[in-house]
């Protein structure tokens, strides 16, 4: 159960209130902002929390137990408090948000409502909108390993190894056509095989997406034609003469993690472990039972 400070609760007895809500945003990078739905700034408890911020509070609801309800903020873009280019890096991808409800007469009489993640945001013009999700949301996420046949490892991690800074693992280009928000034919991957970038990532070099990557989904030779295919479109449109680099992909199987890569012995999957369809499988004339491994 909470319990307010004396001095707040005497406020909120008052026949007057002068209240506002304040949110402190922690970025991973460690960067700490604050804004205020108030006319004013104001300042407590280290943290400058600015007004005129475009920051605001949807409706939302508060529930017990472990649902996991999500509220939202809203605001505009500033070059002063949240700007676009932040935005776009995802800077503010799982950012921790503190709101406080205050007395802006009286900034010591405050109290902590809740502390959340931003999750989803999305960009409409000069404009943004944070989801605004409860801690409870991380019990769905998997916590520790899960058993498959696949690696769960992220390809050049600590746990994988790959040296992805190998020359033999990254390339670099330029985009010579645009064939739509996900696609392009570009140059400079002429000695890369078809699919050797499939699931890797393009990095823009310069150009209006500089500093940000993509996933790739395809890596395709028609003739002398080199096409990537993105799995999402960027932020901003493609342009023909945007630089890039590209790193290898890697399907999370143990034949290319063996072959392509030389890394069998950090595969972070379990590749001999037996499927639905030979464990629900019974001896019969055909079927060979004989214990041999699965991988060949």
């Amino acid at each position: 159960m909470r319990t307010l400070p004396a001095a707040l609760a005497d406020h909120l007895d008052g026949d007057a209130t002068t209240m506002c809500h304040c949110w402190r945003v922690t970025r991973r990078d460690g960067v700490v902002l604050g804004f205020t739905e108030h006319d004013h700034d104001l300042s407590f408890d280290g943290t400058d929390f600015q007004a005129a911020s475009g920051f605001q509070a949807a409706d939302s609801e508060a529930a017990s137990g472990l649902s996991v309800e999500a509220g939202e903020v809203a605001g505009g873009f500033s070059s002063t408090a949240i700007s676009e280019a932040d935005v776009i890096a995802g800077r503010y991808d799982g950012a921790s948000v503190e709101v406080f409800q205050v007395n802006w007469q009286a900034t010591d009489q405050r109290i902590l409502l809740r502390v959340q993640e931003i999750g989803d945001v999305v960009r409409a013009g000069g404009a943004f909108r944070a989801e605004l999700r409860r801690l409870t949301h991380r019990l769905d996420q998997v916590q520790g390993r899960i058993y498959g046949r696949r690696c769960d490892a992220v390809l050049g991690d600590g746990r994988c190894r790959v040296d992805l800074s190998n020359p033999a693992y990254r390339g670099s280009g330029t985009v010579t056509s645009v064939l739509g928000e996900t696609r392009v034919q570009v140059s400079g991957l002429d000695a890369a095989v078809a699919g050797f970038y499939r699931y890797g990532v393009f990095g823009f070099v310069d150009g209006a997406n500089a500093g940000h990557a993509c996933d790739i989904e395809d890596h395709r030779r028609d003739g002398g034609d080199v096409t990537l295919s993105l799995w999402l479109p960027p932020p901003l449109p493609l342009a023909a003469g945007d630089a890039f680099t590209v790193t290898a992909g890697c399907d999370k199987s143990f034949g290319v993690c063996a072959e392509k890569f030389a890394n069998s012995l950090n595969f972070q999957g379990f590749p001999h472990m037996p499927g639905t369809d030979f464990a629900f499988g019974y001896a019969d004339g055909d079927a060979v039972h004989d214990g041999r491994a699965l991988y060949e």
